[in-house]
């Protein structure tokens, strides 16, 4: 399929630059498969709309203060964006301006710490840079020197705010270079209310790098590599979801990136815990194994989010239904409303 299939209009002013007010008062738009209904709602009623004995799965990955800048000799300004952590001293990023960023070339980040461009192995993505510093960075240096990986649509630097707001309230292990923001809409009270409801609340972690925002930029979907991502099913997690699936009940994912390692850690014998390494890539014709339920944010065009979200519920009603979100106002991306597909 083309690329330019997965394609939407969208005026600037309904791209979030601001969270909600308060996480629960982000608008829910209910979209039922069955009948391509679209509903208005608000994320403090999502309880509501769950079955009792639902199994309502979210990602407890933390996002590191990933984005950081660095001078050159010449007085230049550089963005780096640090995804994973190869040595105490060796990181491989995303660096701005990319093509001009060789081998053997020397930065100055903050608290007096150099990086040098190494050259890359041949399986180093071609997208990324390996950075060598001469000392250990590690998340409390980058607590105090870095700053939250807003997505390049949200056009502002980032604030204190940003420190709470871009992260999930139960985010708890420390891995990702960008929020799984479908859990941003959540709160305690949210979560106490889909328990009494009758839901069981389940865990998961996939740290989310490249292969979750990545854009595609292949003329065919067929043709986008997805990069490898991990994740980490707990025992608790695989039995809630495998008495779900022996016994006919919902399982609903907040998020792709629940979806996704749902997916990958599904065999016939049921879900696979502990870590794991996923470079599922899900696209129109995929037989879902677990997922029966989506709460997901409005996702930028030509992604391969909005090409799962189609899988799951059909590209043409998954077009008109963000057609009729852009015309009801709702916000889109990583600070705005949310969906529940059903």
């Amino acid at each position: 399929m083309k690329t330019s299939q997965f394609s939407f209009d969208l005026p600037e002013k309904l791209i979030a630059q601001e969270p909600a007010a308060d996480r629960e008062s982000a608008r829910l738009l209910l979209l039922d498969r069955a009948t391509g209904a679209a509903a208005d709602s608000t994320v403090r009623d999502f309880a509501g709309w769950i079955e009792p004995g639902t199994v309502v799965v979210l990602n407890d990955t933390r996002v590191r203060k990933a984005r950081v800048f660095a001078q050159t000799g010449g007085g230049g300004r550089t963005e780096f964006l640090l995804l994973s952590r190869r040595e105490p001293t060796l990181w491989e990023a995303l660096a701005g301006r990319a093509k001009r960023v060789k081998p053997g070339m020397l930065f100055h980040f903050p608290g007096n710490v150099t990086g040098t461009i190494e050259e890359a192995p041949d399986e180093t993505r071609a997208e990324t840079r390996l950075v060598r510093f001469d000392a250990p960075i590690d998340d409390l240096w980058l607590d105090r020197h870095g700053h939250v990986p807003l997505p390049p649509y949200i056009r502002r630097a980032d604030t204190i705010a940003d420190g709470e707001r871009y992260q999930t309230t139960f985010s708890r292990v420390t891995g990702s270079a960008a929020a799984p923001t479908a859990g941003l809409h959540f709160t305690p009270r949210l979560l106490d209310a889909l328990r009494d409801r009758g839901a069981r609340v389940a865990w998961l972690t996939l740290h989310v790098g490249l292969g979750t925002f990545l854009p595609i930029r292949t003329e065919e979907i067929e043709d986008h590599t997805m990069h490898e991502e991990l994740y980490d099913i707990p025992r608790a997690t695989k039995d809630l979801v495998d008495a779900a699936i022996s016994e006919d009940r919902t399982v609903c994912a907040v998020g792709t990136t629940v979806v996704r390692a749902l997916e990958s850690a599904w065999s016939s014998g049921g879900l696979r815990e502990g870590d794991g390494r996923t470079k599922i890539y899900i696209t129109p014709g995929y037989a879902f194994k677990v997922v029966t339920r989506l709460f997901t944010n409005f996702h930028t065009p030509g992604s391969s989010l909005l090409v799962l979200v189609s899988a799951f519920a059909g590209r043409e009603l998954v077009l008109q239904t963000y057609a009729e979100a852009v015309r009801r106002g709702y916000r889109f991306f990583s600070y705005g409303d949310a969906m529940l597909i059903q």
